[in-house]
């Protein structure tokens, strides 16, 4: 018995939305986020076929950060606002209240310091890893968490007010 071969249109199908979430995160933009995600998928697409869906989806994801990278050093997007909509709609978060705050919230970091708690938090990359992807030294990317995570916790978008 021979198994369907697989195409990158069921994989895309199936997890373009999340993947697509994720490059809004990173990005703040939909129409970046597309970009981002188009931008990887055809960097990947050839080696579709050699890996399994998680391991291509990993390494797609690795090719978003890098990619976003690239791009933002090239400081092309700096003179456009990021819009506060996700594309595909609300992320299931559980309370969408909750997942847009924090998207406002992540869109107030420096991109080194998004991308670090992208990755690691979101993405559950160890600290290692995310230093390869973003280039940086292992110190780096702890400070970008620390303040990262210091600036989250001070966000005006997830205070919580006490009912007395």
């Amino acid at each position: 018995m021979e198994l369907e071969p697989r195409s990158l249109e069921d994989f895309v199908a199936e997890r373009g939305k999340r993947l697509l979430r994720r490059a809004w995160m990173l990005t703040g933009d939909d129409g970046h986020a597309e970009d981002l995600l188009q931008t990887a998928l055809a960097k990947c697409w050839g080696r579709y076929h050699a890996m399994d869906d998680a391991t291509f989806e990993a390494y797609l994801r690795t090719t978003m950060h890098r990619t976003y990278i690239s791009w933002w050093r090239k400081l092309s997007w700096r003179s456009e606002v990021p819009t506060m909509s996700p594309p595909g709609g609300e992320a299931r978060t559980g309370d969408a209240e909750i997942g847009l705050d924090l998207r406002r919230a992540l869109m107030g970091l420096s991109r080194p310091q998004r991308s670090a708690i992208v990755l690691h938090h979101l993405d559950d990359i160890p600290v290692k890893e995310v230093a390869k992807i973003l280039g940086m030294p292992v110190g780096t990317v702890k400070t970008h968490l620390r303040r990262g995570i210091n600036a989250l916790r001070n966000s005006e978008h997830l205070t919580q007010e006490v009912a007395a």
